[in-house]
């Protein structure tokens, strides 16, 4: 066998971003419903919200895909802010282990879309720990 064929294949689902997308539509539309926008209740700043490039509006989903992203990072598989690539596994595994005392604390009351989330974010970033060389 070739070094090639020895090395584990990484494969990272990203249907979750996808989920995230559809699920920020969702209570958009929502948001919209309940309340007609008029000229009165647009912000002062415009930038100030997620429209203007200002920080999500707090969600549970946010907050996994913020520590999915720091793993992700932390890992090797994406730059980090400096733009440079590099590797921190005890790091990266503190921030699992946080994901997965979320996921144990928050039992029985998810809905299911951010059980899914959060379920798919774990099962991604324990497949890439395991697929990264120290």
């Amino acid at each position: 066998m070739s070094e090639e064929e020895k090395e584990p294949k990484l494969v990272i689902d990203s249907d979750w971003k996808e989920q995230v997308q559809k699920e920020k539509e969702q209570e958009a539309s929502k948001s919209d419903e309940q309340q007609p926008a008029t000229a009165s209740d647009a912000p002062a700043d415009a930038s100030a919200g997620p429209a203007g490039g200002g920080p999500p509006e707090a969600s549970f989903t946010v907050l996994v895909s913020m520590l999915f992203t720091q793993a992700m990072t932390l890992l090797g598989q994406m730059p980090g802010p400096d733009g440079k690539m590099e590797t921190n596994k005890p790091l990266a595994k503190h921030t699992i282990d946080t994901l997965e005392m979320l996921q144990s604390k928050t039992e029985g009351n998810l809905e299911d879309d951010e059980k899914q989330v959060l379920s798919e974010a774990l099962h991604a970033l324990r497949m890439t720990f395991v697929g990264v060389k120290s």
